[in-house]
């Protein structure tokens, strides 16, 4: 009997299950300002250079520490104890606040982050370049040079420039809000949290119309304001020596260093009361940090509001619910300023999650605007693997079955309103459907996404009414 052998089968694999969608991180803000220091390796050589961090720790290797302003107060004798008395206090006017911005974030839930030094401490804040222009490496750049930078890089998700509000006029801010605006817009990936230009001081009707005025009428879905500044629990930064806190006693002003060995009662006086002084911040780098912890807690669907701000004493500006309605939404402009309120028992809380599209049933609410570049960023890069695939059914049910798994996942997560995934949302991809037999010859596949993103509740109304007696 003759032996057979069975011939040797290759069989190759072909996958029936769509690619899975990578989804993108939501919260990598970008933090532009100045610093003390922007060094890696040599001297100036992380200024104008996005540099991801991942800790405060981190930010003081490569960036330093805040600026030593000088703190003038004078102190008196108190008869009536026999001790001393404070008699005034000039808090120092910070020019650079980009190290507190951040300090804020990280404690306020703020994970990783970028960096972007425009320069170190040297001068005035401004919006355009500052440094020589002729040298390889200026040491001194504007803020909006830092800006146009951070357009190269793909993976920051949040723009922050706590320094916008030490720019010396209202003109620079708004040509720099603007800008960050039109970034976000072009882009389409990033979003603005913005702190008001005179967040410091109380605004009546006009001055919220003028500061609202300051971001134009353009992409104003593609970002947030937030008022008012935060009386935070951070200290103001002393010298190693304490050189830079000048003490007027008895008629005579000297440098707190001086009374270590000759006054110490006067030394350890003030050393006290400085504790008790707090730098006021924009609220712009808190604000980051609670949309970092909202979105790694619940998502970034949830509202990033009535959360507490930590290491935050108070609002400068206390605000109550008839100063909540002005901000909400302007009757002229249509644009909306997010409240941040104290209440007793609970603390400082973000009580608003509006973009400044007040006006706009759409785009109105900040967690809708950010879900949606979200999954338009993590569809888009998930899809890379279709570009050069034959443009055909096998293709399009693939691309098509890979974004309906993703949003059956956030309808089940609960980031998509509807009973069913048919009522969240819809993915439409095929001939005659989104593309032309025209488009398939010129190399277009067109995929169309409609999403019903849940929004939050911004408003609780209790109705109650007075029943009769039945038995």
């Amino acid at each position: 009997m003759a032996n057979y052998k069975t011939p040797d089968v290759y069989v190759e694999e072909i996958s029936i299950f769509p690619p899975s969608v990578a989804e993108v991180e939501t919260a990598i803000p970008a933090f532009i300002g100045y610093t003390e220091k922007a060094l890696k390796k040599t001297a100036d050589d992380l200024i104008l250079e996005p540099t991801k961090i991942y800790s405060l720790k981190e930010y003081e290797t490569y960036f330093g520490y805040p600026a030593e302003d000088d703190i003038d107060l004078s102190i008196a004798d108190d008869v009536a104890s026999g001790g001393l008395k404070l008699s005034t206090f000039t808090e120092p006017s910070l020019k650079y606040i980009l190290y507190f911005s951040v300090k804020m974030f990280f404690e306020n839930g703020g994970g990783q982050c970028y960096i972007v030094s425009v320069g170190t401490y040297q001068g005035t804040p401004a919006i355009d370049l500052n440094g020589d222009s002729s040298s390889n490496k200026a040491t001194m750049y504007g803020l909006k040079d830092g800006l146009d930078k951070v357009a190269f890089f793909d993976e920051p998700t949040l723009i922050v420039i706590p320094e916008s509000v030490k720019l010396a006029t209202a003109n620079e801010y708004q040509t720099l809000v603007q800008a960050a605006l039109l970034q976000c817009n072009t882009l389409g990936d990033r979003f603005c949290i913005f702190d008001i230009y005179d967040g410091g001081t109380s605004l009546d009707t006009t001055g919220l119309s003028n500061n609202r005025s300051y971001f134009g009428n353009n992409f104003l879905k593609y970002g947030a304001s937030y008022y008012p500044f935060l009386r935070s629990t951070i200290n103001f930064h002393l010298k190693s020596d304490e050189s830079n806190v000048n003490v007027t006693y008895n008629g005579s002003t000297a440098t707190l260093d001086s009374f270590k060995n000759t006054k110490t009662a006067v030394f350890n006086f003030v050393r006290n009361e400085l504790k008790n002084h707090y730098v006021v911040l924009p609220p712009s780098g808190a604000v980051a940090g609670i949309y970092a912890s909202t979105d790694s807690n619940r998502g970034v669907w949830k509202a990033p509001a009535n959360t507490s701000l930590a290491n935050v004493v108070e609002p400068v500006v206390k605000l109550d619910n008839a100063h909540q309605d002005v901000l909400n939404v302007d009757s002229d402009t249509g644009k909306s300023i997010n409240a941040i309120r104290s209440f007793t028992g609970k603390g400082t809380l973000v009580w608003g999650a509006r973009t400044l599209a007040g006006n706009d049933n759409e785009w109105r609410y900040v967690p809708v605007r950010r879900f949606f570049n979200m999954v338009e960023e993590s569809v888009k890069k998930s899809t890379y693997w279709a570009v050069f695939e034959p443009n055909d059914a096998n293709t399009w049910v693939k691309v098509r079955g890979m974004i309906e798994n993703y949003l059956t996942q956030k309808w089940r997560e609960g980031a998509l309103a509807g009973a069913t995934p048919k009522d969240a949302f819809f993915v439409k991809c095929g001939l005659g459907v989104t593309m032309t037999a025209q488009d398939i010859l010129e190399g277009r596949m067109n995929v169309e996404i409609g999403m019903a993103a849940v929004r939050p509740a911004e408003f609780i109304i209790l109705k109650f009414s007075h029943k009769l007696q039945t038995s």
